[in-house]
C-alpha cells in the first residue's frame, strides 16, 4: 500500500508540473516495474488474509499446469472425442447394425421399472448437459467464440460455468442412485469374460452369434463400472474445485483440475460408444429403456440366461386381466 500511495501522490504532482517528465518516468519505474517484476517472479508479499498462499499473486509453478492443459490435455482430448465418433461411424459402415436372428414374437417381458427409467434418463440428461458445459469451457474459445458476437460469447461462457459449478454436485446423487440400484446386476463373472472373448457377437468369426449373458452383458457391465469409477473421480475432484474453502493449495487445485478434465474426457468417450450401441448398433436395445419392456426374441438372443429366469412370466396373467 505504501508503494501504491507513493506512486499516486507522485503522479499527481508530476501531472501538475509537466517539466518533470524524466522524474515521472523514474517514479513509474519505481512503483511499477520493480513491483510487477516481483509479482511475476512469484515473490510473496504481505496481506491481511490468513488463507494459504494469499501472499503470492502469481504462482510461477502453475505455468507448468497451464502448459500441460493447453498443449497436451485439451488437444489430445479433442482427438479422443473425434476419434471415438469416427470409430463408431467406421463400425457402422464396416460391421453394420446387429439385427435379431429371428422374427419378434410380440410377447413382452418387463425389463426396466419406471424408477429405473427415470434414473437412467435423469443421469443421462445431467451427464450430457454437464459434458456440454464442460466442453464449452475447455474448447469454446476455439469453436464458439469465433462464430458468435462478443456479447453472445460472454453470456454463453458465463452460463456454462455457473451451470457446471451448481449442477455438477447434483450428479453425485445420480451416481449414487445408479450404484445402489444396479450394482447387483453388474457383478462381473466368467460369463462376461466369454462374452468379451467373442467380441459380443459383433466381430470376426463370432459375428452374428449371441454370446450368453445374464441381465447385463459384458459390455453393459463395462459401461456401468466406467461410470462408477471415473464418475466418482470426476465428482470428487469437481467438489474439491467447487468448494475451495478448506485450505486447498494451488498445486492441489491444479492436480484436481487435471484429473477432473482427464476423467471427464474418458467418460465422454465411453458414453459415445454407449449411445451408439443403444441408438444404432443393437436392434431393439433402446425400446427397453423407453417402454420398460423388451420382445421375447430380443431377450432370448441378447440375454439368454436372464430370459431363462423370467420366461415363466410370459404365461402369467397380466395385472388387471383374467387368465
Amino acid at each position: 500500500m505504501r508503494h501504491w500511495l507513493t506512486a499516486l501522490l507522485t503522479a499527481l504532482l508530476l501531472f501538475s508540473a509537466p517539466g518533470f517528465a524524466d522524474a515521472q518516468k523514474e517514479t513509474i519505474g519505481f512503483a511499477g516495474a520493480d513491483y510487477w517484476r516481483a509479482v511475476k517472479d512469484g515473490q510473496e508479499g504481505t496481506t491481511t488474509s490468513r488463507s494459504p498462499e494469499h501472499g503470492v499473486l502469481i504462482s510461477v509453478p502453475g505455468q507448468l499446469w497451464f502448459e500441460v492443459k493447453t498443449k497436451w490435455v485439451s488437444p489430445l482430448g479433442a482427438i479422443a472425442i473425434f476419434g471415438s465418433l469416427a470409430m463408431c461411424g467406421l463400425m457402422y459402415w464396416v460391421v453394420g447394425p446387429t439385427k435379431l436372428s429371428k422374427p419378434r414374437t410380440g410377447r413382452k417381458l418387463k425389463r426396466w421399472s419406471r424408477m429405473d427409467r427415470a434414473l437412467h434418463w435423469t443421469t443421462a440428461a445431467m451427464f450430457l448437459t454437464l459434458s456440454g458445459s464442460g466442453l464449452a469451457i475447455i474448447y469454446g474459445k476455439y469453436f464458439i467464440k469465433p462464430v458468435v458476437s462478443m456479447g453472445v460469447w460472454e453470456n454463453w461462457i458465463w452460463f456454462a460455468k455457473v451451470f457446471h459449478n451448481y449442477v455438477g454436485p447434483l450428479f453425485f446423487l445420480c451416481l449414487l442412485g445408479v450404484l445402489i440400484k444396479w450394482f447387483r446386476h453388474n457383478i462381473v463373472n466368467m460369463v462376461d469374460v466369454q462374452w468379451f472373448l467373442k467380441f459380443g457377437g459383433m466381430l470376426g468369426k463370432h459375428k452374428g452369434s449371441h454370446p450368453s449373458a445374464g441381465f447385463s452383458n459384458g459390455g453393459e457391465k463395462a459401461i456401468f463400472w466406467l461410470l462408477i469409477w471415473f464418475g466418482g473421480i470426476v465428482v470428487a475432484t469437481g467438489l474439491f474445485l467447487d468448494f475451495p474453502i478448506f485450505g486447498q493449495l494451488r498445486r492441489q487445485m491444479e492436480w484436481a483440475s487435471f484429473i477432473h478434465i482427464v476423467g471427464a474426457l474418458i467418460l465422454i468417450c465411453g458414453f459415445i460408444f454407449h449411445i451408439y450401441m443403444g441408438l444404432f448398433q443393437l436392434e431393439g436395445a433402446l425400446e427397453g429403456m423407453v417402454t420398460g419392456e423388451v420382445d421375447e426374441t430380443w431377450a432370448r438372443e441378447h440375454h439368454d440366461l436372464w430370459y431363462e429366469e423370467v420366461k415363466h412370466k410370459l404365461d402369467e396373467p397380466k395385472e388387471g386381466k383374467s387368465s
